[in-house]
């Protein structure tokens, strides 16, 4: 006795056969999970500041005064020449803070 079109092994009125209907929640979560995984790596990255958002752009005088400070640390330049080129900026390095992620807590 034949079990019918939608029986074990029959095929569906589209052609497609069982089987490949009983994989769909399979892919279908492991999509999800990969679409999660980026979007908390991505969420990660924007947190630690190495993902900017578009439309969020730093200044210009925050850039230069975040480069500045940068070259600094390296010893790239003395601490005269910081604070002269600070001052040409208006900024008085511990009077005022570096621009950070604004999202990140200041102690």
């Amino acid at each position: 006795m034949h079990p019918g079109p939608y029986g074990r092994g029959g095929r569906f009125p589209d052609g497609l056969e069982e089987s490949s209907l009983s994989m769909f929640p399979v892919v279908g979560s492991f999509l999800l999970l990969l679409i999660l995984l980026l979007a908390l790596a991505g969420w990660y990255l924007w947190r630690q500041g190495k993902l900017p958002l578009p439309g969020r752009s730093r200044s210009p005088e925050d850039e230069a005064k975040r480069i500045l400070a940068e070259r600094f640390a390296r010893g790239d330049m003395t601490s005269d020449e910081f604070l002269e080129r600070s001052s040409i900026l208006n900024w008085t390095p511990g009077n005022d803070t570096l621009p950070s992620n604004p999202r990140k807590k200041r102690r």
